[in-house]
Order: structure tokens, then sequence, then C-alpha cells
């Protein structure tokens, strides 16, 4: 996987780029959380590691930037931290947007397993969101199944759900031809 790290301590930092390396992902690495957003900014990843205390925007601060950005694929946020390890500093993170966390210093099969349930994470979610994007469709007379189980013809549920206005009109292949008349649908049906 792609991922960006945002480490202000450069011992930490090259330590955590060899085991990443190591475990065979591409790691884009920066000092601090203002140039990892920017980065992240430019090309978002679906993984980021951040520390938690660094100068200009640190690891909370970067979540909350990360959670605000309109990408559509889920990015997962693991933070590290060494200091703010007590319940009230999880539940502040939690809050914050961060889905794990790591204690300094990492060890290598902590960063595994943390990455491991990322790549499962991504992945369902990716899934929820191929599945909810499609549209029951009836293969014979081509109506929409809506959340309330009505079956609708797909202009109306189009409109309903995106805001699509369809503006009819004829193709050159269908001039000519009879046009079956169907009586207006109900609106729900």
């Amino acid at each position: 996987m792609k991922i960006i790290l945002a480490e202000d301590d450069p011992v930490s930092r090259e330590r955590l780029c060899n085991m990443l390396f190591i475990l065979g992902h591409d790691v884009h690495a920066f000092e601090n959380g203002r140039e990892a957003w920017a980065a992240f900014q430019a090309d978002p990843t679906q993984v980021v590691i951040s520390d938690w205390i660094m100068p200009d925007l640190d690891g909370l601060e970067f979540c909350a930037s990360v959670r605000n950005a309109q990408i559509e694929d889920y990015v997962y946020f693991i933070l590290i931290t060494a200091l703010r390890t007590d319940i009230s500093d999880y539940d502040r993170a939690v809050q914050a947007g961060v889905d794990d966390f790591l204690v300094k210093p990492v060890a290598p099969g902590d960063i595994w397993r943390r990455l491991f349930v990322a790549e499962r994470f991504i992945r369902h979610t990716a899934e929820i969101r191929d599945l909810h994007n499609l549209i029951p469709v009836c293969m014979q007379c081509k109506k929409v199944r809506d959340d309330a189980e009505y079956w609708r013809r797909l202009e109306s549920y189009l409109e309903k759900h995106q805001g699509t206005v369809f503006a009819n009109s004829v193709c050159p292949a269908c001039q000519g031809q009879e046009q079956p008349t169907e009586a207006p649908l109900a609106e729900g049906i």
C-alpha cells in the first residue's frame, strides 16, 4: 500500500520507513503534519501514519484535515504516541477520527498487525460503497426499486436520489417507429 508517514523525530521516522519498506509498502515520509497534509492533498493515500505531537500541525489536526477532505475512498488513520496514552487521550483521538494507535517505540509486529487490519477495513469499505452504489433495476420493465421497496421509473428514481432531470426526446434510430404508450405512473410506483 501507499502510506503517508508524518513523524518529526528523524530516528523514529527512519526506523518506521525501514519497517514499512521491509513489509512491502510504498512510504512517503514527512517531518511534520503540515508537509504530510500538503502531500495528502496532492495525492491522497488510503493509509496515514502520524505522530501525535509534532510542530506546525499535530497528529489530531492532521487527522481532522483528512476527515474533512472531500475524497471518495476511506482513509485509515493510525496515530503514534509516546506520551498520550491515557484513556482520555484515546477517547479524544477517536472522537477526532483516528482509527488505530501505536505506542512508541513501535515494534514491527505491531505495525504489521495494524496494517493488516487497515487493508481488510479498506477493502470492505470499498465493497460496501460499491454495493451502495448499485441501482436495483427490474430486468423486464426497467423500473427501479427504491429504499422503501417501491418500484418507479428510472427517471423518477434518479431525480429523487441524485437531482437528475431528464429532457425527453427521440433518437434518430427510433424516429418514425411507433412509440409505446405508457400510462403515467403514480409517484412512488
